[in-house]
This record gives structure tokens, C-alpha cells and sequence, in this order.
């Protein structure tokens, strides 16, 4: 399909819980599609459909660049049936460019969520996988990777976010 502008930190979208999926049909193909051109053109590890301005509860992962093994997901109405351990690692976003900061998060997670051709399936994931999938389910809950950080590293990090969310309403 179609390359997507990825909505910035300051648009109100990102704070929005997304609705769920009805039914797979040509319409969510076709965002599950430019989710994928988006995300290839950016160079990341996840979108979720929020950060293209969609709020339906839908997200994708490619961790193919840090593992040769892997391969898109697509993840439709997610559920997280749980979380296990900690661990803290650099984490980015894509709606956030050029801030990384240390995140604390579940170091395993359970999940189940519908595929493009419809199927259920559940999938346990740990390490960077893990990641990927907690922080787009974040977005879809309208929960935000800076909501993670300690309130030091925000206050430290205000000047950057102030900078980004203005331009981000200017665009």
C-alpha cells in the first residue's frame, strides 16, 4: 500500500486507548500494510496502528534486524496474559525520534492476539521480543514508553519533550 506519516509526541492521538478490530477485512489488510511500509521505511522494530493515526488495536514487529530468524508479526487484538522478571534496556520509539532512555520492563510476556488471516494464536516471547510487543501494546492503551521512565529521567528529559510536542503541532 502506502508509507505513512508516523504521528509525533504532542499529537493527542497517542493518548487514546485504541478500539477493537470488528473483523479482518480489506480496510485492516491495507493498514497492516502500510503499517509494514512505514515501519521499513523508518527502520524500527514495532508500529502500532496509533502511531499512523489509526486507533484500532493493532500492531506489528519486525525484529529481523537484530535477529535473522524473525520475520514481521502482526499482532490484531492483543491481550497480554502475563508478564514475568525485569529488566532494564535502552528502549527508543519511533514517535519519539532521537530519545533513547533506560526502561524497565517484564523480561517475559504471554501473548495472545488474531492474525491477518484470522487465526488466534498465542505467543510467549522473552528479551527484545518481549519489548517490542509490551511497548506497542502500551500505545494501544495510550500509554506512552516516557509514562516508564523514572520521574528523574523525565524531569531531565522535559526540555527534549517540550522541543518535540511543538514541533509536533507545528507539523
Amino acid at each position: 500500500m502506502s508509507e505513512r506519516r508516523i504521528v509525533i509526541y504532542g499529537e493527542a492521538v497517542l493518548r487514546e486507548v485504541s478500539e477493537a478490530v470488528d473483523e479482518i477485512n480489506q480496510q485492516v489488510k491495507d493498514l497492516v500494510s502500510d503499517l509494514v511500509d512505514t515501519l521499513k521505511k523508518a527502520k524500527g522494530l514495532g508500529l502500532s496502528a496509533v502511531q499512523i493515526g489509526v486507533l484500532k488495536r493493532v500492531f506489528i514487529t519486525d525484529l529481523a534486524a537484530v535477529d535473522l530468524t524473525e520475520t514481521i508479526r502482526v499482532f490484531i487484538n492483543p491481550k497480554i496474559l502475563e508478564t514475568d522478571g525485569e529488566v532494564e534496556l535502552e528502549e527508543g520509539c519511533l514517535s519519539f525520534p532521537g530519545i533513547y532512555q533506560k526502561i524497565v520492563r517484564p523480561a517475559h510476556v504471554k501473548v495472545k492476539a488474531t492474525d491477518l488471516e484470522g487465526r488466534e494464536f498465542v505467543l510467549e516471547a522473552k528479551g527484545l521480543a518481549a519489548r517490542a510487543i509490551l511497548h506497542e501494546y502500551d500505545h494501544l492503551e495510550g500509554t506512552l514508553y516516557i509514562d516508564r521512565m523514572t520521574p528523574l529521567t523525565r524531569t531531565l528529559l522535559k526540555g527534549r519533550l517540550r522541543k518535540l510536542a511543538k514541533s509536533s503541532c507545528a507539523a
